[in-house]
């Protein structure tokens, strides 16, 4: 006779939708670097115009794509939970990856908010864990839910005391 098996259900909350702004902005300023690079290269080197072109071509499509299908398309994944037993994720676009900590594993509790995270009144939330696979990041959350969610995380991980190991 065959084992029961457990389903996983997908984790029900998503991100702010806040998050597709910030994706978008965080590409931007990621696909500036090799723009510039291009730009400099044709200042320095009039000799290669067609290979310039070509090149500027690549990373102008590479980088709206990056700007614009690809924060959709991690929103649509991107999902996140807490519960009193465990945190849940899903994230990715192109490699997916689906995380259960158990709260007994819970280490850390920390917020994160970079200047566009900030600009947009975003926070990240880290869970870290005793586990090899590293901490539990959930991503582009409104601030004042990553901070009812780091209040929530400390109340029930206060409930499981233990060593977390």
């Amino acid at each position: 006779m065959s084992q029961p098996r457990t389903i996983l259900a997908d984790p029900a909350w998503r991100p702010s939708p806040k998050a597709k702004r910030l994706w978008s902005l965080q590409a931007i300023v990621f696909w500036l670097i090799p723009v510039a690079a291009v730009l400099i290269w044709a200042l320095l080197d009039a000799g290669h115009r067609g290979w310039q072109g070509v090149a500027l071509m690549v990373v102008l499509v590479l980088g709206i794509f990056s700007a614009t299908v690809v924060p959709w398309w991690r929103y649509a994944v991107h999902r996140w939970e807490v519960t009193d037993e465990a945190v849940y994720t899903r994230v990715g676009w192109l490699t997916q990856e689906s995380r259960v900590a158990p709260i007994s594993r819970v280490q850390t509790v920390d917020t994160e908010r970079g200047p566009l995270e900030r600009l947009l009144g975003l926070a990240t939330v880290t869970v870290t864990t005793a586990s090899s696979a590293g901490a539990v990041r959930i991503e582009a959350l409104d601030l004042p839910m990553a901070e009812q969610t780091v209040t929530r995380l400390t109340e029930i991980a206060a409930l499981h005391r233990g060593d977390a190991t």
